[in-house]
C-alpha cells in the first residue's frame, strides 16, 4: 500500500514536470532566436566592428530563466541630465529616466535607467531606454567594461519592467577600439554575478 501511494504521488507530478520542461524549452528557443537576430544585426550594420565570420566567435551563457525578473519601476524626473563617460573619451549626455528594483537569487538589486539626449530627439528612437551595468563576472567571464540592456518606454507597464539578463550584450568596444561606448556609472554596479547573456568575445 505504501509503495502504491509513492507511485501515485510520482505519477501526479509528471504532468507538472512535463509542463515545466516544455516551458523551459520554449524559453530557451526564444533566447536562441534572439541571439541569432543579434548576430545578423552585426552583418547588416555598416558601422559594425565584426564581419560575418567574426560572429562565429560570439559566446553566451546557456539560457537561464532564473535571470528573467520583474522589476518595480520608479520614474525620476531628471530635467538637467549628466555627462556619461565613454571608452574613447567622448562625452555623451544622458538623463536619468528611472530606477528599477528587483530581487535576483535572493539579493536585492537596483539599477538606474537612462535616456540619451541625442536619441530622444531622433524619429523612431524617442522611447529608447538604456541600462548599462557591471557585475561580478566582469574581466573573468564577461567584458570588463560592462554590458547593456535595451528597452522602450512602452515596456514599462503598471510601474513594472521585465528584465531579461539573458539578453544583455557587449558594447562594440568589447570587439574593437575607437567606439564611444558609454561606461556604466558606478551606481549601476551589481554586487552579484550575472551569469547570463553575452560572454567575452572568443576571438
Amino acid at each position: 500500500m505504501k509503495l502504491l501511494k509513492i507511485v501515485l504521488v510520482i505519477v501526479s507530478l509528471l504532468p507538472i514536470n512535463s509542463n515545466l520542461n516544455a516551458q523551459n524549452n520554449l524559453y530557451a528557443q526564444s533566447i536562441e532566436l534572439h541571439r541569432q537576430q543579434y548576430k545578423e544585426a552585426f552583418i547588416s550594420d555598416e558601422h559594425s566592428p565584426l564581419t560575418k565570420k567574426d560572429t562565429a566567435w560570439l559566446r553566451f551563457y546557456p539560457p537561464n530563466s532564473s535571470y528573467l525578473v520583474l522589476a518595480q519601476f520608479s520614474k525620476i524626473n531628471d530635467t538637467i541630465g549628466f555627462d556619461m563617460q565613454t571608452h574613447n573619451g567622448v562625452i555623451k549626455k544622458y538623463y536619468v529616466y528611472g530606477l528599477v528594483t528587483f530581487t535576483l537569487h535572493q539579493t536585492l538589486c537596483t539599477l538606474y535607467v537612462y535616456q540619451s539626449e541625442k536619441l530622444r530627439t531622433l524619429e523612431g528612437m524617442e522611447d529608447y531606454l538604456f541600462i548599462p551595468f557591471t557585475d561580478e563576472t566582469n574581466y573573468e567571464k564577461s567584458f570588463g567594461g560592462g554590458r547593456y540592456l535595451d528597452f522602450k518606454i512602452s515596456d514599462i507597464q503598471q510601474n513594472q519592467l521585465q528584465i531579461d539578463f539573458n539578453k544583455c550584450y557587449n558594447p562594440y568596444c568589447a570587439y574593437k577600439e575607437g567606439y564611444s561606448c558609454p561606461i556604466p556609472p558606478k551606481e549601476n554596479n551589481l554586487k552579484i554575478k550575472i551569469e547570463a547573456g553575452e560572454l567575452l568575445f572568443g576571438k
